[in-house]
């Protein structure tokens, strides 16, 4: 009899989490008007003339958030300090937006210095890096605004780092960052030195620094910090005190091996780096959440295209029954995607919060990009956030950097 009835208590649980498993979610065309992009970015950049058009855009296929338990409320998360939330304007630099806002976390974590840090003076950075790096490869590099998130590291060890007072890479009567001229212009350049087959490095450099000024102002050779002045490598070291180094990416995917270090294979890894900790899926959801548990905050990358990506209608990402059931989401869905393009390297983001409830966990992302403000600060309550829940990250969240004491008990099996 008790054997009988184990085996009845097995087979009712089976059906109940098969049932929910396979609970249908629908999907449903949305037809979006213009939203905080053309409304506010766009017409906040100096000079924009154009006028914002008032016709719906083509259908897309979203999930319908109708009836699904999505998290309301960003003030019922578990948070960590983090500044609010700025806009990267008509730019693609998330990737410094993220890690910045991470490492501000960082500074205010291990020294209580609530400092409020440029994204720009890495931006700003990084191309002079590009340039040089077009040159001695003789034009084999990706150009592009994106890049990686480690970049912000690999920059800042060279470079050092600026106060947002200092310089903000805006110039006088602008409201928001705007590179797309700055690009197109530094990419015709470069362009011209391939086809000219004129490699001198140092022309190639002053060139682009020279466009750069013109559309971003130049940035200080020092700070002034209490009557001292500093430069980006001194305010780094003797002021923010905090190491580059302590900073790792992981990774988790199966086309390289796991417990290596390796590269990242997108575009926006320009300068193919190599020191991704790649580990296995459960190994990396493991850590995300163990960061967020100890209040260390992480910055995040991945894919924010998807149908359930609901940046208009809920600030939340979940992946829908109809793309996956949650059962059935691991490694081989989560590569399948990668290596078929369906996953790709769009978004850098900021984890600074996560909400336990039902045997889930939903993370809270602070985000500079314009999906989340749309709707207005006064109409949004969760301006500048997403709900993200873990199954999303699982299947469409490459990589994130984190501080490595994190990853201490896992180091020893690299090789």
């Amino acid at each position: 009899m008790k054997k009988q009835f184990l085996s009845i208590c097995f087979i009712s649980l089976v059906l109940a989490v098969s049932a929910q498993d396979t609970k249908t979610s629908k999907g449903v065309f949305r037809f979006y008007e213009p939203g905080y992009y053309q409304n506010s970015i766009l017409k906040g950049i100096e000079k924009y003339e154009s006028t914002v058009e008032t016709v719906k855009l083509a259908g897309t296929f979203k999930l319908d958030p109708a009836g699904l338990a999505i998290p309301t409320d960003k003030s019922t998360f578990k948070t960590i300090w983090h500044l609010p939330p700025v806009s990267q304007g008509n730019t693609n630099t998330c990737w410094s937006y993220s890690a910045t806002s991470m490492l501000e976390s960082e500074i205010y974590r291990l020294s209580r210095q609530e400092v409020k840090l440029s994204e720009m003076f890495t931006a700003y950075c990084e191309y002079i890096e590009r340039a040089e790096q077009f040159v001695r490869t003789r034009g084999k590099i990706n150009i592009g605004e994106g890049s990686e998130m480690n970049a912000v590291i690999k920059v800042m060890k060279k470079y050092g780092a600026l106060p947002y007072s200092a310089y903000s890479g805006l110039l006088p009567g602008q409201e928001f960052q705007s590179h797309e001229k700055m690009f197109n212009e530094i990419k015709a350049f470069l362009d011209g030195l391939k086809s000219r087959n004129a490699w001198d490095e140092v022309t190639a450099v002053n060139t682009v620094k020279s466009i750069m000024n013109h559309y971003m102002g130049q940035p200080p050779a020092t700070v002034n910090i209490k009557g001292k002045d500093y430069t980006p490598g001194q305010y780094l070291s003797e002021i923010l005190r905090i190491n580059p180094g302590d900073y790792v990416d992981v990774l988790s995917y199966m086309q390289q091996p796991y417990w290596k270090q390796v590269i990242f294979e997108v575009p926006d890894n320009w300068w193919n780096d190599a020191s991704y900790y790649n580990i296995p899926l459960d190994d990396y959801m493991k850590i995300l959440k163990k960061a967020l548990k100890s209040g260390i905050t992480v910055s995040i990358a991945g894919d924010v295209s998807e149908a359930g990506f609901l940046a208009r209608e809920a600030n939340a990402a979940m992946v829908p029954s109809f793309d996956i059931p949650s059962s059935a989401i691991d490694e081989n869905a989560r590569q399948f995607r990668f290596s078929n393009g369906t996953t790709t390297d769009d978004h850098g983001l900021h984890v600074i919060g996560y909400q336990e409830k039902d045997g889930i966990t939903w993370f809270l992302f602070k985000d500079s990009g314009a999906g989340s403000r749309t709707g207005g600060l006064e109409k949004n309550l969760n301006f500048g956030y997403y709900f993200v829940h873990e199954d999303y990250v699982k299947l469409k969240m490459m990589t994130f950097l984190v501080n490595k004491e994190v990853m201490k008990d896992l180091l020893p099996k690299f090789k």
